[in-house]
């Protein structure tokens, strides 16, 4: 009856801050974590407790607007200002500080320190802990580094004086994290950092206080992904697949290990819940900044997912919905999201949908790596029709268009130029392919997979149809089966359960005349493939079957 009578106050709240045209609101779905600020306006604590999971969530700015309203609920909160400070700092996913996110966690920060003798002893240390990471003027790089080892050793203290609370335990770990943001663990062998299993056993205690913990099991998803045992993950993605549905981003988070595990089918569901959440999201707030970039990646892995699992109408779908609901401004200003659009010409190649693809409009002149990627796919599907002489001509286009952009203009944490060398030699091996020169394209893909393997962990990854699905292919039509199978075994030790592989590996297996082995692959890849929307005749829909 309680919680009945809470709920409805809520709405009662809601309704009244939507009338008198407040910029916040409190949102349905938010999951159940709080944390019991000094104040006595319930509306206020109902505010900071969706402020802080907006903030677990990676919603800055919803969680900035959440406490700012908290902060004029109750004139006197302390932490309400607290949480607007730390919400407008440096971020796991956004490190770099922009002047007008410095200034407001900086002058935030000064209301808080004004209204510090409202606050218990916990409450201080925790404002005075956050003191250390702002600066009236954004420092240099060398300067930020240092706030954030200040704000993480300050961290430290009271975790150990407090070693029960799991808020400080997840702020904790999510201090010691921004100070290396994606870099955990080394991109050559996945070795971890020194100090991340220090992180994870954190994340590990805090998980053990309060399995439900927002921020941690978020966190700790971040944290193993990269690593060789993603498959630890696997509990905090489960707990965290509905504990916060209002938010699109912890909707999809599970699938960062999902797609690790090889559970596509999960992987592509809990991103479809995303969108959904994500499309009720932008009605009910329309303004956004950093969202709209989370917004289209939960679609863009939702393509990834499909993809894997061989769903090409929903793979498409999303694929169709990053372009219909992407922020043009956003579009023009964020290589992060630009590169991501490529994915209608990814869904067409994966398919083998070669006159669809031809028939894609050019996308705009300013989406440099949009236009030098679509040549590309134009150059392979011309290619695979065997129009030789038009796929010279794309091939030349997309040299044209790659020379076009900076050589320091970032995929993500590699440069494009390195990315889009893998599709340079992705298209003259698929030329190579298809007139029949196997010993050339197996050169040409051998190239190509030496630097896939070498680009930054990214979920989903930065070149997105693996080049031994058709590496495969090619042994596979040269007669080297053993070639192949090793292909497709290695192809399946990075990424688990993938039809595509398990295909092509059956076939190698036959071909050696292992008929049971290749009857045992058959059979998983039709466990993989049982949501897939037709049979394959190949690992690489690049050429016709064997």
């Amino acid at each position: 009856m309680k919680h009945i009578y809470f709920t409805l106050l809520l709405i009662w709240i809601s309704t009244i801050a939507t009338l008198h045209g407040a910029d916040a609101q409190l949102f349905d779905g938010m999951g159940p974590h709080e944390r019991v600020i000094t104040t006595d306006s319930i509306e206020a604590q109902a505010y900071f407790n969706q402020g802080l999971t907006w903030m677990y969530s990676f919603n800055h700015d919803e969680a900035i607007r959440s406490f700012n309203r908290a902060a004029e609920l109750d004139p006197s909160s302390a932490m309400a200002w607290w949480g607007v400070s730390l919400a407008a700092g440096p971020q796991y996913n956004h490190p770099k500080l922009t002047e007008e996110r410095s200034s407001t966690a900086w002058n935030a920060m000064q209301e808080a320190i004004k209204r510090i003798d409202n606050t218990t002893d916990l409450e201080r240390s925790l404002i005075k802990a956050l003191r250390h990471r702002n600066a009236k003027t954004e420092p240099d790089e060398d300067g930020r580094k240092q706030l954030n080892q200040a704000y993480a050793d300050a961290m430290a203290k009271i975790w150990k004086a407090h070693p029960n609370d799991s808020d400080i335990g997840s702020l904790y770990a999510e201090s010691l994290m921004i100070r290396r943001p994606w870099k955990l663990y080394s991109v050559k062998d996945q070795a971890p950092h020194e100090d991340t299993p220090y992180i994870l056993s954190v994340l590990e205690r805090v998980l053990a206080i309060d399995p439900d913990h927002p921020g941690a099991l978020h966190l700790y998803i971040h944290a193993i992904e990269p690593s060789k045992q993603p498959y630890k993950g696997l509990f905090a993605a489960d707990r965290l697949s509905n504990l916060v549905p209002g938010s699109g981003h912890m909707l999809h988070m599970p699938s960062h290990i999902y797609v690790k595990a090889g559970q596509w089918e999960k992987a592509y569901l809990q991103n479809e819940r995303a969108m959904k959440a994500d499309t009720l999201y932008r009605r009910l707030s329309p303004e956004q900044k950093a969202q709209h970039i989370y917004m289209t990646h939960n679609a863009h892995v939702a393509v990834y997912a499909a993809l894997m699992g061989g769903r090409e109408e929903e793979a498409m779908a999303a694929a169709r919905n990053m372009w219909d609901n992407v922020d043009e401004k956003i579009l023009a200003e964020s290589p992060r999201v630009e590169r991501w659009m490529s994915s209608v010409y990814d869904v067409h190649k994966r398919f083998g949908r070669w006159d669809d693809l031809l028939a894609e409009p050019a996308p705009p002149e300013y989406m440099l790596v949009t236009n030098a990627t679509w040549r590309a796919a134009r150059a392979v599907a011309f290619a695979a029709k065997k129009d030789f002489e038009n796929a010279e001509k794309e091939y030349d286009l997309f040299r044209k268009a790659r020379e076009r952009i900076p050589r320091d203009y970032l995929w993500s944490s590699d440069t494009v130029d390195t990315v889009l060398e893998v599709s340079n030699l992705f298209i003259a091996g698929e030329l190579a392919l298809q007139k029949e020169q196997w010993s050339r394209a197996a050169e040409l893909l051998v190239r190509a997979i030496r630097i896939e393997d070498g680009l930054a962990f990214r979920e989903p990854p930065q070149w997105v149809q693996p080049t031994r699905h058709t590496l495969g292919v090619v042994y596979l039509k040269a007669g080297k089966f053993r070639e192949a199978e090793s292909v497709y075994r290695k192809d399946l030790e990075k990424w688990p359960n993938n039809g595509w592989s398990l295909f092509g590996l059956s076939q190698a297996l036959a071909e050696q005349g292992r008929a049971d082995e290749a009857s045992a692959a058959m059979k998983q890849h039709l466990v993989s493939w049982k949501d897939a929307d037709a049979p394959i005749a190949t690992s690489c829909k690049c050429v016709p079957q064997i």
